[in-house]
């Protein structure tokens, strides 16, 4: 399973969901997170419209909801901006319904108290009554040794939930002023790995440590962060995003990983990334796959030749991904 660089024209070609709300740097709209409803047949979308820093509302403003019955149309019917958790950004979230028939939104943001990234979540019946202001701390950095935790990620396995996590690990570099920029990922000061939580109800969790984190040397020497999971050939393989230093945050691109257990991760994209954009810095990130056969759905945030990044989606054959003996790195 080897390999070392793909840009399939279907996900260069990958029908466009959302456009940036401006085309230049700094502004995205991405960070998919997806969750197929079987009894409605729906499929339910969050996303977020991010604008540069210094552009009001700037960065992580808005994270939003979409619904289609149909692959093709997305429909928004929920948001929340900001200001609602009184943060400094928004970043990826996650949709689940649970066993329970209630609706849960996982909404990670800048706690204001401490400039560290957390974990909230969000319980109602319906989407439309999911209210920020019933939010419940989930996860926070330091309880777990960490410097930041964001951008769930959920998968159910035989009953029981896993949730993949980014968390910033210290380094020797983190220091009392690493949160000052309110995003230490993109100060160097420390580095971007995975973490796991486990959970049979989606309501008690249980921490299982730091499962996927970078190498010394390497593309993905600095962060690789798991962004979702499918099965394949008796395997789970994870797409995740990888950068060789925080000048890459914001920008990173797809890698994958290999595991049996879904605790111990090998990459097998050891020497480039697997999935990138071929315009700009090359981004391809926050992939998330929904599993459908050999053919999963692929939703995910590509940069755009003007800087930007927008949301696009597509079905791939998962196969040629992960199987195909590709070329090297020019």
């Amino acid at each position: 399973m080897e390999s070392t660089q793909l840009i399939p024209n279907s996900l260069a070609q990958g029908r466009l969901l959302r456009e940036p709300v401006g085309f230049a740097n700094g502004y995205w709209a991405g960070a998919p997170g997806v969750f197929y409803e079987a009894e409605e047949r729906a499929l339910y979308l969050t996303y977020r419209i991010r604008r540069p820093r210094g552009i009001e509302p700037d960065r992580g403003g808005e994270a939003r909801i979409a619904r289609s019955t149909d692959f093709q149309e997305f429909e928004d019917i929920w948001s929340v901006t900001k200001d609602r958790f009184n943060t400094a950004s928004i970043e990826r979230c996650a949709v689940r319904k649970g066993p329970d028939g209630l609706w849960r939104y996982f909404a990670c943001f800048v706690d204001p108290a401490d400039g560290r990234w957390c974990v909230e979540v969000i319980k109602a019946p319906t989407i439309q009554a999911l209210d920020p202001a019933r939010a419940r701390r989930l996860f926070s950095g330091p309880p777990l040794g960490l410097e930041g935790i964001k951008d769930p990620w959920i998968l159910e396995e035989r009953g029981t939930f896993h949730l993949f996590l980014s968390v910033a690990v210290r380094t020797p570099k983190t220091g009392e002023d690493s949160h000052a920029t309110l995003d230490i990922f993109n100060t160097g000061e420390c580095v971007s790995a995975t973490g796991l939580a486990v959970s049979t109800d989606l309501e008690k969790w249980d921490w299982q440590g730091v499962v996927f984190a970078p190498e010394a040397s390497g593309w993905d020497a600095y962060c690789r962060r798991i962004n979702s999971v499918v099965r394949h050939d008796g395997k789970y393989v994870a797409f995740y995003d990888g950068s060789a230093g925080h000048w890459e945050n914001y920008e990173e691109k797809t890698g994958l990983a290999v595991s049996s257990d879904l605790r111990t991760w090998r990459s097998v994209t050891p020497t480039g990334p697997c999935l990138t954009s071929p315009h700009a810095s090359g981004s391809l990130r926050y992939l998330d796959a929904l599993a459908s056969g050999d053919r999963p759905w692929l939703f995910y945030e590509f940069a755009r030749p003007d800087g930007a990044h927008d949301l696009r989606m597509a079905q791939v054959n998962l196969t040629s991904i992960i199987c195909t003996p590709l070329p090297s790195n020019s």
